[in-house]
């Protein structure tokens, strides 16, 4: 398919098929540390220039959704989604939240309990 000269690939069921490093102007690095259980949100701040998929983000972020959430939704690479993330948390469109454990991750009897599951599985 072509548009323009150019040419377009088209997926029928995903639509068109852009690479990852399109979408992040070639970007591999976030520039905030993030990790997959990390928790962001939108601050309701809008950027004024914002591409789809930056938008996308902020639209799933209204209420705290971890990085592994937000990659799902997108449909992108982690990394890829982290560049993204990073970009909205530099203009302040979006925050962090720290992510609270439900248990102490040393407590030795919970891992024990944990090892014992995972075996008898």
């Amino acid at each position: 398919m072509t548009a323009g000269g150019e040419e377009i690939w088209v997926d029928a069921a995903a639509g068109p098929l852009v690479r990852p490093y399109t979408v992040t102007a070639g970007r591999t690095r976030p520039t905030v540390r993030l990790d997959l259980l990390s928790l962001v949100v939108a601050t309701g701040r809008r950027p004024r220039e914002l591409a789809p998929e930056h938008a996308e983000a902020l639209a799933c972020c209204r209420a705290p959704t971890s990085v592994a959430e937000v990659a799902a939704h997108l449909r992108l690479p982690v990394t890829v989604t982290k560049v993204l993330l990073a970009d909205l948390l530099d203009c302040r469109a979006m925050t962090t939240r720290a992510r609270r454990t439900a248990a102490d991750p040393t407590d030795r009897a919970l891992l024990e309990k944990l090892l014992d599951g995972l075996q008898r599985a």
